[in-house]
């Protein structure tokens, strides 16, 4: 018996057989070995053994295996025909299983063999004796299907799934009641005509579905079992029902002569699997914002563009910190107003620092910096493929600034054409992406700022009187630092400190003598400039004391007289001399000149600065102090 069994197992190991046979080890619950034919019938392309347990291959008959294998384990050898084995992808075999026991080492050599294939060699088998013997004769296709229908006529009743026959010609032979259902066509809509042309005729995108490539037609040609997992059925109201299907070829006395299709609407799938989709997609633009704000957070920390405090003890400064505690508890947008450098950014800051929302990060936008074509896509995000470029869907700004605070720098160089779909979020807090048709809610508190007269362009036709109102709900003056010059040494000090640290060269101080050179600088860059001018003397400083001798005397324009020759005489010389009265004089004289050849125009090519040779910012000041208004100039110029 022994030697039986090494020439059975030598025999599967070589291939030889063409029944599908197997090794197993039932007290391991591992599959060893399989023969070609056996992988082939299984579908398996893994190394042996495998990892699963073999237990997994037997769907709800693994109570039968258990008494089977103890049977043939206990009689060396055993039969059934019970057994329901899965292949690889799954799908059910009903098998004959011949078991036969090897040696004592508790394994299994197992012969198996489809039953459904098996039953249709029997029939064919005794079709054709009956042919050869005259006791029947060809039947005709339609009996077959009739046959078909009356033996199964509870199952196809009972059946959740649609059921329909085709004949070699692709026309419909039988309809269960389901697919009467699913399609919205009766029996006699459908029997005797086209399936194909009825609703199978387009695909999913409205493209036409030739019948060649339909794989339910290629049953009748090659014989095979088609599974199709995503395709449409077309209901008779028009409507697209994705459906999953399976076409089996029939056989009449081994002639093809038709199939049956089993279909399943998988709608309800379709619509749960989107809704994964979705949330996952959510899921990644939550994590997507979350990167996002903590990269912006990072930027912020790096930078170092917070202040703590508000530093001085001025008149103004007092005004503004009560200005700041009254709007920030409140969600009222706020419009800062002010020349460059004056902090405009900070007094953001500390109204977000006292508000509600100090718990979610204040988003800030410079709007000067941003290309004009970019604007709409920087503020409300865009969709994977809105435009050129777009590689995948990006966060907005307004969207990142959900439940925190928005800080719009410079709002006066955002585009006139985006300023209506900005106004629109203000008012109604909703937007779509660029590319996009879903609507999106925000709570987002607004605070913008400015150093140019809104007011005036305006009247110019460059902003929306309507979005100014809707920004300027609570206006904050930005003070110069010359209107609170008490607060330069304070200010001083505290830049020092920051300074010292950031070189690392402690010890570093100002003067009393020299803070009084500060306190008499009209400061046109205003605290910025304050502290650019304290960092650059920490930078230099070689004894630790901080001068500032020389900062006067870089106030003098270079538009006051031309550059002395060498050879000048001592009268030439002499006729240059002026006191700081009629220096003062002279340069107010020659601002206005110069506004007046301008237009009023102060900065930009051809504007007063530029023809004076100064920065704007230091005109912006001189102007203020003497108290003169450009609009006056832009009356008088030229048509």
């Amino acid at each position: 018996m022994y030697e039986h069994e090494r020439t059975h197992t030598e025999a599967l190991m070589g291939g030889c057989s063409p029944l599908a046979m197997i090794v197993v080890d039932p007290f391991a619950d591992q599959l060893l070995a399989a023969n070609p034919a056996a992988r082939e019938m299984l579908n398996m392309h893994e190394t042996l053994p495998l990892q699963a347990p073999f237990s997994h291959r037997l769907s709800a008959s693994l109570s039968l295996w258990v008494s089977f294998t103890d049977e043939a384990l206990v009689q060396k050898m055993a039969w059934s025909d019970d057994l329901v084995m899965l292949d690889m992808l799954r799908q059910p075999y009903r098998v004959e299983v011949y078991a036969q026991r090897i040696d004592d080492s508790g394994q299994l050599l197992l012969t198996l063999i489809d039953r459904h294939k098996a039953e249709q060699r029997r029939a064919k088998a005794e079709l054709g004796r009956q042919h050869r013997q005259g006791e029947v004769g060809w039947q005709r296709v339609e009996q077959v299907f009739e046959r078909i229908e009356k033996q199964n006529q509870l199952i196809l009743s009972a059946a959740g799934e649609g059921i329909y026959g085709l004949d070699a010609e692709g026309k419909t032979t039988f309809v269960n009641p389901a697919a009467e259902r699913i399609l919205g066509w009766s029996t006699e809509d459908m029997v005797g005509h086209d399936a194909h042309l009825m609703f199978h005729h387009t695909h999913a995108d409205g493209s036409h579905f030739p019948v060649q490539q339909c794989p339910i037609h290629a049953s009748f040609s090659d014989g095979q079992v088609h599974h199709v997992d995503n395709e449409v059925f077309w209901h008779k109201n028009g409507e697209a029902i994705p459906v999953e299907y399976t076409s089996t070829p029939i056989f009449e006395m081994g002639r093809l002569v038709g199939a049956v299709v089993l279909f399943r609407d998988i709608r309800e799938r379709k619509r749960a699997e989107q809704q994964l989709r979705d949330a996952l997609a959510e899921v990644e633009s939550l994590k997507q914002r979350l990167e996002l704000e903590n990269e912006y957070l990072q930027e912020e920390i790096k930078a170092e563009l917070n202040h703590r405090d508000i530093v001085g003890n001025s008149p103004a400064v007092a005004k503004l910190i009560q200005q700041i505690e009254l709007v920030a508890p409140t969600s009222a947008n706020v419009l800062i107003s002010g020349e460059s450098g004056t902090g405009k950014e900070l007094i953001a800051r500390a109204i977000h620092a006292g508000s509600t929302r100090s718990d979610r990060p204040l988003i800030r936008v410079n709007c000067a910096a941003i290309p004009r074509d970019l604007f709409e896509s920087e503020f409300f995000g865009h969709v994977k493929g809105a435009f050129t470029g777009a590689v995948q869907d990006r966060t907005g700004r307004f969207e990142l600034a959900h439940g925190g605070t928005l800080f719009l720098d410079e709002v006066g160089e955002i585009p006139l054409e985006l300023q209506s779909k900005l106004l629109r979020v203000l008012q109604d807090q909703q937007f779509e992406r660029v590319g996009d048709n879903r609507t999106r809610e925000v709570d987002v508190r607004v605070i913008a700022a400015t150093n140019r007269e809104l007011r005036d362009m305006i009247d110019e036709g460059h902003f929306r009187e309507d979005l100014y109102f809707r920004l300027n709900v609570f206006p904050i003056d930005s003070i110069p630092l010359r209107k609170r010059i008490e607060d330069v040494p304070l200010l001083a000090r505290h830049f020092l400190q920051r300074a010292c640290l950031k070189f690392n060269k402690p010890g570093v101080r100002i003067p009393p003598a020299q803070l009084e050179i500060l306190q008499h600088y009209p400061w046109p860059g205003n605290i910025r400039e304050l502290e650019n001018i304290i960092e650059r003397q920490v930078i230099v400083t070689q004894d630790r004391r901080l001068m500032f001798d020389d900062l006067l005397l870089g106030e003098t324009p270079r538009s006051i007289g031309a550059a002395k020759p060498i050879n000048a005489s001592a009268e030439q010389s002499e006729a240059t001399l002026l006191t700081e009265h009629a220096l003062s004089q002279r340069q107010r004289e020659s601002t206005i000149a110069a506004l007046e050849q301008a237009g009023g125009k102060v900065s930009g090519a051809g504007g007063a600065a530029e023809l004076l040779g100064i920065k704007p910012t230091t005109l912006a000041s001189r102007l203020i102090k003497w108290g003169i208004d450009t609009r006056e100039f832009r009356k008088r110029a030229p048509h």
